[in-house]
Protein backbone atom coordinates (compact mmCIF):
# COMPACT_ATOMS: atom_id res chain seq x y z
CA UNK A 1 0.00 0.00 0.00
CA UNK A 2 1.19 3.58 -0.40
CA UNK A 3 0.34 6.76 2.30
CA UNK A 4 -0.53 9.52 0.12
CA UNK A 5 -0.38 12.85 1.91
CA UNK A 6 -2.75 15.55 -0.31
CA UNK A 7 -0.50 18.42 0.49
CA UNK A 8 0.83 21.61 -1.18
CA UNK A 9 3.93 24.35 -0.74
CA UNK A 10 4.39 24.55 2.91
CA UNK A 11 2.26 28.08 3.64
CA UNK A 12 4.99 29.56 5.47
CA UNK A 13 6.97 29.50 1.82
CA UNK A 14 4.23 30.46 -0.02
CA UNK A 15 0.44 30.93 1.30
CA UNK A 16 -1.98 29.75 -1.16
CA UNK A 17 -4.93 30.47 0.85
CA UNK A 18 -7.50 27.87 -0.32
CA UNK A 19 -5.60 24.48 -1.94
CA UNK A 20 -8.81 22.11 -0.34
CA UNK A 21 -9.98 21.35 -3.81
CA UNK A 22 -6.39 21.61 -6.07
CA UNK A 23 -5.20 18.72 -3.03
CA UNK A 24 -7.88 16.19 -3.99
CA UNK A 25 -6.02 15.30 -7.55
CA UNK A 26 -4.15 13.13 -5.14
CA UNK A 27 -7.00 10.77 -5.27
CA UNK A 28 -5.74 10.07 -9.21
CA UNK A 29 -2.69 8.32 -7.66
CA UNK A 30 -4.83 6.08 -5.11
CA UNK A 31 -5.62 2.66 -5.21
CA UNK A 32 -7.37 -0.29 -3.67
CA UNK A 33 -5.83 -0.35 0.15
CA UNK A 34 -3.92 3.06 0.05
CA UNK A 35 -4.44 5.26 2.61
CA UNK A 36 -4.61 8.78 1.86
CA UNK A 37 -4.30 12.30 4.34
CA UNK A 38 -6.24 15.18 3.40
CA UNK A 39 -7.33 18.70 4.53
CA UNK A 40 -10.66 18.20 4.35
CA UNK A 41 -13.25 15.36 3.38
CA UNK A 42 -13.33 15.07 -0.22
CA UNK A 43 -15.69 15.87 -2.73
CA UNK A 44 -17.99 12.55 -2.85
CA UNK A 45 -18.76 13.01 -6.84
CA UNK A 46 -15.28 13.85 -7.25
CA UNK A 47 -14.50 10.64 -5.53
CA UNK A 48 -16.84 8.61 -7.32
CA UNK A 49 -15.59 9.88 -10.38
CA UNK A 50 -11.43 9.56 -10.38
CA UNK A 51 -12.10 6.07 -8.62
CA UNK A 52 -14.34 5.04 -11.66
CA UNK A 53 -11.55 5.84 -14.21
CA UNK A 54 -9.00 4.42 -12.73
CA UNK A 55 -10.40 1.45 -11.76
CA UNK A 56 -10.30 1.86 -8.11
CA UNK A 57 -12.67 0.30 -5.67
CA UNK A 58 -13.35 3.60 -3.37
CA UNK A 59 -14.57 1.40 -0.57
CA UNK A 60 -11.36 -0.10 -0.32
CA UNK A 61 -9.39 3.63 0.05
CA UNK A 62 -8.78 4.42 3.87
CA UNK A 63 -9.37 8.03 4.00
CA UNK A 64 -8.42 10.69 6.78
CA UNK A 65 -9.01 13.80 7.74
CA UNK A 66 -6.46 15.70 9.31
CA UNK A 67 -7.48 18.44 12.28
CA UNK A 68 -8.32 21.81 10.63
CA UNK A 69 -4.86 23.35 11.83
CA UNK A 70 -4.38 26.80 11.67
CA UNK A 71 -5.87 27.56 8.07
CA UNK A 72 -9.25 26.13 8.59
CA UNK A 73 -9.03 23.04 6.11
CA UNK A 74 -8.93 24.74 3.04
CA UNK A 75 -5.43 23.07 3.32
CA UNK A 76 -3.19 20.63 5.00
CA UNK A 77 -1.45 22.24 7.75
CA UNK A 78 1.96 21.07 7.74
CA UNK A 79 1.65 20.61 12.18
CA UNK A 80 -0.96 18.50 11.66
CA UNK A 81 0.40 15.88 10.32
CA UNK A 82 2.05 14.73 13.29
CA UNK A 83 -0.89 15.30 15.58
CA UNK A 84 -1.63 12.46 17.59
CA UNK A 85 -5.15 11.89 16.39
CA UNK A 86 -3.77 11.45 12.64
CA UNK A 87 -1.01 9.08 13.81
CA UNK A 88 -3.35 6.99 16.22
CA UNK A 89 -5.56 6.16 12.61
CA UNK A 90 -2.78 5.80 10.66
CA UNK A 91 -1.21 2.94 13.17
CA UNK A 92 -4.59 1.71 13.77
CA UNK A 93 -5.24 1.28 10.05
CA UNK A 94 -1.61 -0.56 9.49
CA UNK A 95 -2.32 -2.94 12.60
CA UNK A 96 -5.50 -4.04 10.64
CA UNK A 97 -3.79 -4.02 7.64
CA UNK A 98 -0.32 -5.86 7.27
CA UNK A 99 1.21 -3.33 9.91
CA UNK A 100 4.10 -1.12 8.84
CA UNK A 101 5.85 -3.32 6.54
CA UNK A 102 2.95 -3.19 4.12
CA UNK A 103 3.56 0.08 3.32
CA UNK A 104 5.29 0.39 0.27
CA UNK A 105 5.90 4.10 -0.22
CA UNK A 106 5.05 7.23 1.79
CA UNK A 107 4.07 9.39 -1.23
CA UNK A 108 3.18 13.41 -1.12
CA UNK A 109 2.07 16.08 -3.50
CA UNK A 110 4.89 18.63 -1.85
CA UNK A 111 8.14 17.52 -0.12
CA UNK A 112 7.85 19.12 3.16
CA UNK A 113 10.05 18.55 6.13
CA UNK A 114 6.49 18.08 7.38
CA UNK A 115 5.92 14.99 5.44
CA UNK A 116 10.08 13.45 7.03
CA UNK A 117 8.57 14.54 10.06
CA UNK A 118 5.51 12.11 10.02
CA UNK A 119 7.26 9.67 8.26
CA UNK A 120 9.85 9.75 11.41
CA UNK A 121 6.70 9.42 13.80
CA UNK A 122 5.53 6.36 12.08
CA UNK A 123 8.91 4.51 11.99
CA UNK A 124 8.87 4.68 8.47
CA UNK A 125 11.21 6.92 7.06
CA UNK A 126 12.98 4.30 4.93
CA UNK A 127 9.46 4.42 3.14
CA UNK A 128 9.79 8.32 2.09
CA UNK A 129 12.03 8.44 -0.85
CA UNK A 130 14.79 11.30 0.43
CA UNK A 131 13.52 11.20 4.02
CA UNK A 132 16.70 12.69 5.66
CA UNK A 133 17.20 15.42 2.58
CA UNK A 134 13.86 16.51 3.70
CA UNK A 135 13.69 16.59 7.09
CA UNK A 136 16.54 19.09 6.19
CA UNK A 137 14.10 21.66 4.69
CA UNK A 138 15.76 20.57 0.87
CA UNK A 139 12.09 20.65 -0.82
CA UNK A 140 12.55 24.15 -0.47
CA UNK A 141 15.47 24.58 -1.81
CA UNK A 142 14.97 22.36 -4.97
CA UNK A 143 12.07 24.56 -5.74
CA UNK A 144 13.69 27.81 -5.28
CA UNK A 145 13.97 29.41 -8.83
CA UNK A 146 17.11 31.43 -7.93
CA UNK A 147 18.71 28.18 -6.55
CA UNK A 148 17.69 26.55 -9.89
CA UNK A 149 20.13 29.08 -11.74
CA UNK A 150 23.18 28.29 -9.37
CA UNK A 151 22.23 24.12 -10.34
CA UNK A 152 21.64 24.80 -13.48
CA UNK A 153 25.08 26.70 -14.23
CA UNK A 154 26.79 23.36 -12.16
CA UNK A 155 24.83 20.78 -14.27
CA UNK A 156 26.32 22.62 -17.32
CA UNK A 157 22.87 23.30 -18.94
CA UNK A 158 21.97 26.97 -20.87
CA UNK A 159 19.68 29.24 -19.09
CA UNK A 160 18.49 32.65 -20.15
CA UNK A 161 21.23 35.61 -19.56
CA UNK A 162 20.37 37.16 -16.01
CA UNK A 163 21.31 36.52 -12.09
CA UNK A 164 20.24 36.41 -9.01
CA UNK A 165 19.84 39.67 -6.89
CA UNK A 166 18.91 40.45 -3.22
CA UNK A 167 18.49 44.18 -2.97
CA UNK A 168 16.32 46.70 -4.85
CA UNK A 169 19.84 48.24 -6.10
CA UNK A 170 21.30 45.09 -7.34
CA UNK A 171 17.93 44.31 -9.08
CA UNK A 172 17.99 47.74 -11.08
CA UNK A 173 21.64 47.24 -11.98
CA UNK A 174 21.29 43.80 -12.97
CA UNK A 175 17.99 45.00 -14.75
CA UNK A 176 19.35 47.94 -17.13
CA UNK A 177 22.60 45.40 -17.68
CA UNK A 178 20.11 43.31 -19.45
CA UNK A 179 17.96 45.51 -21.12
CA UNK A 180 21.29 46.58 -22.85
CA UNK A 181 20.40 43.73 -25.55
CA UNK A 182 17.02 43.17 -25.29
CA UNK A 183 13.68 45.00 -24.87
CA UNK A 184 12.24 43.15 -22.04
CA UNK A 185 13.30 41.27 -18.77
CA UNK A 186 11.54 38.80 -16.92
CA UNK A 187 11.69 38.99 -13.17
CA UNK A 188 10.82 36.21 -11.76
CA UNK A 189 9.92 35.20 -7.59
CA UNK A 190 11.47 32.77 -5.87
CA UNK A 191 8.47 30.22 -5.22
CA UNK A 192 5.48 30.50 -6.99
CA UNK A 193 3.74 29.20 -10.10
CA UNK A 194 2.34 28.87 -13.56
CA UNK A 195 3.54 32.59 -14.32
CA UNK A 196 1.67 33.94 -11.65
CA UNK A 197 5.06 34.86 -9.83
CA UNK A 198 7.04 36.37 -12.91
CA UNK A 199 6.72 39.70 -14.28
CA UNK A 200 7.05 40.72 -17.79
CA UNK A 201 9.32 44.55 -17.19
CA UNK A 202 9.21 45.89 -21.19
CA UNK A 203 10.73 49.26 -22.92
CA UNK A 204 9.63 47.95 -26.31
CA UNK A 205 5.69 47.57 -25.48
CA UNK A 206 6.10 45.67 -28.84
CA UNK A 207 7.01 42.52 -26.57
CA UNK A 208 4.08 42.84 -24.35
CA UNK A 209 3.07 39.46 -25.26
CA UNK A 210 0.20 37.52 -24.05
CA UNK A 211 1.86 34.43 -24.78
CA UNK A 212 4.72 34.20 -22.10
CA UNK A 213 4.24 32.98 -18.88
CA UNK A 214 4.28 36.04 -16.86
CA UNK A 215 1.17 37.11 -15.32
CA UNK A 216 2.09 40.80 -14.65
CA UNK A 217 3.61 43.59 -17.00
CA UNK A 218 5.16 46.77 -16.08
CA UNK A 219 6.38 49.28 -18.83
CA UNK A 220 9.63 50.82 -18.20
CA UNK A 221 9.91 54.77 -20.08
CA UNK A 222 12.88 55.08 -21.80
CA UNK A 223 13.68 58.74 -21.20
CA UNK A 224 15.43 58.11 -17.81
CA UNK A 225 15.91 54.35 -17.93
CA UNK A 226 18.05 54.17 -14.19
CA UNK A 227 15.75 56.27 -12.74
CA UNK A 228 12.88 53.97 -13.88
CA UNK A 229 14.38 51.21 -13.48
CA UNK A 230 15.14 52.31 -9.70
CA UNK A 231 11.52 53.20 -9.17
CA UNK A 232 10.33 50.18 -10.54
CA UNK A 233 12.34 48.35 -8.11
CA UNK A 234 11.46 50.44 -4.88
CA UNK A 235 7.64 49.66 -6.14
CA UNK A 236 8.27 46.04 -6.73
CA UNK A 237 10.83 44.62 -4.67
CA UNK A 238 8.51 43.63 -1.39
CA UNK A 239 6.23 42.03 -4.07
CA UNK A 240 9.17 40.19 -5.83
CA UNK A 241 10.81 38.90 -2.72
CA UNK A 242 8.16 37.74 -0.66
CA UNK A 243 8.97 40.74 2.04
CA UNK A 244 12.48 40.38 1.69
CA UNK A 245 12.28 36.48 2.43
CA UNK A 246 14.00 35.52 -0.80
CA UNK A 247 16.11 36.16 -3.50
CA UNK A 248 14.83 37.31 -6.78
CA UNK A 249 15.80 36.20 -10.23
CA UNK A 250 16.35 38.54 -13.12
CA UNK A 251 16.35 37.32 -16.88
CA UNK A 252 16.67 38.06 -20.67
CA UNK A 253 13.08 37.75 -22.08
CA UNK A 254 13.27 35.79 -25.06
CA UNK A 255 10.03 36.77 -27.60
CA UNK A 256 8.70 34.00 -29.74
CA UNK A 257 9.61 30.86 -27.71
CA UNK A 258 7.66 27.91 -27.27
CA UNK A 259 7.39 26.45 -23.81
CA UNK A 260 7.79 22.78 -23.16
CA UNK A 261 9.22 20.61 -20.09
CA UNK A 262 10.72 17.42 -19.13
CA UNK A 263 9.59 15.19 -16.50
CA UNK A 264 11.77 12.65 -14.58
CA UNK A 265 11.63 10.47 -11.78
CA UNK A 266 14.31 10.76 -9.16
CA UNK A 267 15.19 7.33 -7.42
CA UNK A 268 18.07 5.84 -5.16
CA UNK A 269 19.35 4.17 -8.32
CA UNK A 270 19.20 6.26 -10.92
CA UNK A 271 16.81 9.01 -13.01
CA UNK A 272 14.28 8.21 -15.58
CA UNK A 273 12.64 10.46 -18.08
CA UNK A 274 8.71 10.17 -17.78
CA UNK A 275 7.05 12.55 -19.91
CA UNK A 276 7.26 15.39 -22.66
CA UNK A 277 4.80 18.43 -22.34
CA UNK A 278 3.84 22.05 -23.82
CA UNK A 279 2.91 24.67 -21.93
CA UNK A 280 0.55 27.41 -23.61
CA UNK A 281 -0.47 31.04 -21.94
CA UNK A 282 -2.59 33.44 -23.16
CA UNK A 283 -3.19 37.15 -21.67
CA UNK A 284 0.23 35.81 -19.33
CA UNK A 285 -1.44 33.17 -18.36
CA UNK A 286 -1.36 29.25 -18.14
CA UNK A 287 -4.25 28.06 -20.08
CA UNK A 288 -3.28 25.01 -22.31
CA UNK A 289 -1.21 21.85 -21.61
CA UNK A 290 -0.54 19.14 -23.96
CA UNK A 291 1.23 15.86 -23.31
CA UNK A 292 2.76 13.64 -25.32
CA UNK A 293 4.91 16.20 -27.09
CA UNK A 294 5.39 14.37 -30.42
CA UNK A 295 6.28 17.41 -33.11
CA UNK A 296 9.75 18.59 -31.64
CA UNK A 297 12.35 18.53 -33.92
CA UNK A 298 14.84 15.90 -33.09
CA UNK A 299 18.14 18.26 -32.44
CA UNK A 300 15.77 20.26 -30.20
CA UNK A 301 14.32 17.12 -28.07
CA UNK A 302 18.21 15.87 -27.84
CA UNK A 303 19.17 19.51 -26.31
CA UNK A 304 15.88 19.17 -23.87
CA UNK A 305 16.37 15.16 -23.00
CA UNK A 306 20.29 15.89 -22.22
CA UNK A 307 19.63 19.05 -20.34
CA UNK A 308 16.69 17.79 -18.00
CA UNK A 309 18.77 14.38 -17.72
CA UNK A 310 22.00 16.89 -16.52
CA UNK A 311 19.59 18.59 -13.81
CA UNK A 312 18.18 15.28 -12.93
CA UNK A 313 21.41 13.69 -12.18
CA UNK A 314 22.15 17.22 -9.99
CA UNK A 315 19.70 16.90 -8.03
CA UNK A 316 19.51 13.64 -7.15
CA UNK A 317 23.18 14.28 -6.07
CA UNK A 318 21.94 16.90 -3.51
CA UNK A 319 19.65 14.57 -1.81
CA UNK A 320 16.36 14.74 -3.60
CA UNK A 321 14.29 11.75 -4.69
CA UNK A 322 10.82 11.59 -6.53
CA UNK A 323 9.66 13.66 -9.59
CA UNK A 324 11.01 16.44 -10.76
CA UNK A 325 9.87 19.01 -14.04
CA UNK A 326 12.83 20.79 -16.32
CA UNK A 327 11.09 23.54 -17.93
CA UNK A 328 12.65 25.08 -20.87
CA UNK A 329 11.69 27.69 -23.97
CA UNK A 330 12.59 27.04 -27.38
CA UNK A 331 14.04 29.98 -29.18
CA UNK A 332 12.78 31.06 -33.00
CA UNK A 333 16.48 29.73 -33.78
CA UNK A 334 15.63 25.82 -32.33
CA UNK A 335 18.11 27.14 -29.28
CA UNK A 336 16.74 25.36 -26.41
CA UNK A 337 16.91 27.81 -22.64
CA UNK A 338 15.71 25.97 -19.48
CA UNK A 339 14.05 28.23 -17.35
CA UNK A 340 13.22 25.96 -13.68
CA UNK A 341 12.83 23.18 -12.22
CA UNK A 342 9.69 21.88 -10.07
CA UNK A 343 10.81 19.13 -7.43
CA UNK A 344 7.36 18.11 -6.54
CA UNK A 345 4.44 16.21 -8.15
CA UNK A 346 3.94 19.14 -10.45
CA UNK A 347 0.43 20.15 -12.34
CA UNK A 348 1.26 18.01 -14.93
CA UNK A 349 1.41 14.42 -13.04
CA UNK A 350 -1.97 14.21 -13.29
CA UNK A 351 -2.33 14.89 -16.88
CA UNK A 352 0.33 12.46 -18.30
CA UNK A 353 0.93 9.83 -15.90
CA UNK A 354 -2.34 9.54 -14.96
CA UNK A 355 -4.71 10.06 -17.76
CA UNK A 356 -2.41 9.87 -21.05
CA UNK A 357 -0.62 6.68 -19.48
CA UNK A 358 -2.98 4.86 -17.24
CA UNK A 359 -6.36 5.68 -18.61
CA UNK A 360 -5.95 6.29 -22.17
CA UNK A 361 -3.06 5.13 -23.34
CA UNK A 362 -2.49 7.67 -25.59
CA UNK A 363 0.51 6.12 -27.15
CA UNK A 364 -1.39 3.04 -28.35
CA UNK A 365 -2.87 3.03 -31.88
CA UNK A 366 -4.16 4.87 -32.60
CA UNK A 367 -2.61 7.73 -31.11
CA UNK A 368 -3.93 10.24 -28.38
CA UNK A 369 -3.45 13.81 -26.82
CA UNK A 370 -4.26 14.97 -23.85
CA UNK A 371 -4.79 18.65 -23.36
CA UNK A 372 -5.60 20.03 -20.23
CA UNK A 373 -7.56 23.65 -20.09
CA UNK A 374 -8.52 26.47 -17.43
CA UNK A 375 -11.82 27.58 -17.91
CA UNK A 376 -11.55 30.15 -19.51
CA UNK A 377 -12.44 33.77 -18.38
CA UNK A 378 -15.44 34.29 -20.73
CA UNK A 379 -16.98 31.22 -19.89
CA UNK A 380 -19.56 31.16 -17.11
CA UNK A 381 -19.96 27.47 -15.54
CA UNK A 382 -22.21 28.28 -12.09
CA UNK A 383 -21.68 24.64 -10.65
CA UNK A 384 -20.09 21.12 -11.04
CA UNK A 385 -23.53 19.79 -12.01
CA UNK A 386 -24.36 21.79 -15.04
CA UNK A 387 -21.05 21.28 -16.30
CA UNK A 388 -21.92 17.44 -15.98
CA UNK A 389 -24.93 17.84 -17.47
CA UNK A 390 -23.51 19.29 -20.41
CA UNK A 391 -20.61 16.62 -21.07
CA UNK A 392 -23.71 14.38 -20.96
CA UNK A 393 -25.87 16.30 -22.66
CA UNK A 394 -23.37 17.17 -25.94
CA UNK A 395 -21.77 13.85 -25.93
CA UNK A 396 -18.51 14.58 -24.62
CA UNK A 397 -17.71 13.04 -21.95
CA UNK A 398 -14.36 10.74 -22.32
CA UNK A 399 -15.29 7.53 -23.43
CA UNK A 400 -13.02 4.35 -22.84
CA UNK A 401 -14.63 2.95 -26.24
CA UNK A 402 -13.46 5.56 -28.63
CA UNK A 403 -10.37 7.12 -26.06
CA UNK A 404 -11.96 10.51 -26.60
CA UNK A 405 -13.87 13.65 -24.71
CA UNK A 406 -13.51 15.39 -21.78
CA UNK A 407 -11.55 14.47 -18.36
CA UNK A 408 -13.05 16.70 -15.35
CA UNK A 409 -9.32 16.63 -13.34
CA UNK A 410 -10.26 18.40 -10.00
CA UNK A 411 -13.33 18.83 -8.05
CA UNK A 412 -15.58 21.87 -9.40
CA UNK A 413 -15.81 24.53 -7.22
CA UNK A 414 -18.68 27.24 -7.23
CA UNK A 415 -17.93 30.63 -6.75
CA UNK A 416 -20.25 32.60 -5.82
CA UNK A 417 -19.92 35.52 -8.02
CA UNK A 418 -17.22 34.19 -10.75
CA UNK A 419 -18.94 30.81 -11.72
CA UNK A 420 -16.81 27.36 -11.20
CA UNK A 421 -13.50 27.50 -11.31
CA UNK A 422 -11.35 24.23 -11.96
CA UNK A 423 -9.27 22.61 -14.93
CA UNK A 424 -10.55 19.80 -17.62
CA UNK A 425 -8.32 17.89 -19.95
CA UNK A 426 -9.55 17.14 -23.30
CA UNK A 427 -8.69 13.79 -25.31
CA UNK A 428 -8.46 13.77 -28.63
CA UNK A 429 -6.95 12.68 -32.13
CA UNK A 430 -6.19 15.35 -33.51
CA UNK A 431 -6.07 19.17 -33.28
CA UNK A 432 -9.81 19.36 -35.62
CA UNK A 433 -11.39 16.82 -32.92
CA UNK A 434 -9.88 18.75 -29.69
CA UNK A 435 -10.94 22.23 -31.61
CA UNK A 436 -15.12 20.66 -31.88
CA UNK A 437 -15.26 19.44 -28.81
CA UNK A 438 -13.55 23.09 -27.02
CA UNK A 439 -16.28 24.85 -29.22
CA UNK A 440 -19.16 23.07 -27.93
CA UNK A 441 -18.36 24.21 -24.56
CA UNK A 442 -17.52 27.25 -25.80
CA UNK A 443 -21.12 27.65 -27.06
CA UNK A 444 -22.69 26.51 -24.25
CA UNK A 445 -20.94 28.15 -21.66
CA UNK A 446 -19.99 31.82 -23.53
CA UNK A 447 -21.68 34.78 -21.39
CA UNK A 448 -23.08 37.26 -23.80
CA UNK A 449 -21.50 39.88 -23.02
CA UNK A 450 -17.98 37.64 -24.74
CA UNK A 451 -20.15 36.20 -27.39
CA UNK A 452 -17.51 37.56 -30.11
CA UNK A 453 -14.28 36.44 -27.86
CA UNK A 454 -13.01 33.74 -29.69
CA UNK A 455 -10.76 31.67 -26.36
CA UNK A 456 -9.98 28.90 -28.87
CA UNK A 457 -7.15 31.47 -29.92
CA UNK A 458 -5.33 30.16 -27.06
CA UNK A 459 -5.18 26.41 -28.76
CA UNK A 460 -3.55 27.85 -31.67
CA UNK A 461 -1.92 31.15 -30.36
Amino acid sequence: MRIIIANHIDPAIRDRRDLQAWTQRALWGARDGDLVVLCAPPDPHFLRYATALTSTDPNRLHLIVAPAGRFGGRLLDPQMLTHPAVLDQVHAYLAEHGGPGAVGEIWALWPSASVARFATALGLSEKLPGCDFLAQGGGELVNNKAAFRTLAVAAGVPVAAGTVVRDPGEAAAATLTLLEGSGAVVVKQAHNGAGVGNELLVTDLSLATGHAGARHLHHLGRADLPAAAAAYWRERWRWASAEGRFPVVVEEFVPGARTVYCEQHLTDTGARPTEQGELRYTDRRLSHESVPLRDLPAAVEEQLLDGSGRLADTYRAVGYRGRISSDAIVKPDGGLLFTEVNAQISGSWHIYEVFAHHIVHANEHPQRTVTESHIPPQWTVPDGATFHRALAELGLGYDPATRSGVIVSMPIVDHPSLGAQFTFSTVHASPAERDGIWDALEDRFTTATAQQADSRKALVG
